[in-house]
């Protein structure tokens, strides 16, 4: 059986930092940034990106659309 690995990419110059994907991640994939884009905001990084499982969570709660959620199937 083939293991889904998953990836994350922010487009961090979006994101207004209000948390609600690390919130919904249920692998705790998303942090907060210790750095503001270019509008002043803290936003959000990956953490802990080898953790992601491609659930999508973060994207779907993602008020402005930031966060593209990339998914392919692992081999065992």
């Amino acid at each position: 059986m083939s293991k889904i690995k998953g990836a994350i990419v922010v487009n961090t110059d979006r994101c207004k930092g209000c948390q609600l994907c690390a919130i919904a991640c249920p692998q705790k994939v998303i942090g907060l940034a210790n750095k503001v884009n270019v509008h002043g905001y803290p936003y959000v990084e990956p953490v802990n990106q080898d953790a992601c499982i491609g659930c999508r969570s973060c994207a779907i709660v993602c008020p402005d659309g930031c966060i593209t959620v990339y998914r392919k199937k692992m081999e065992d």
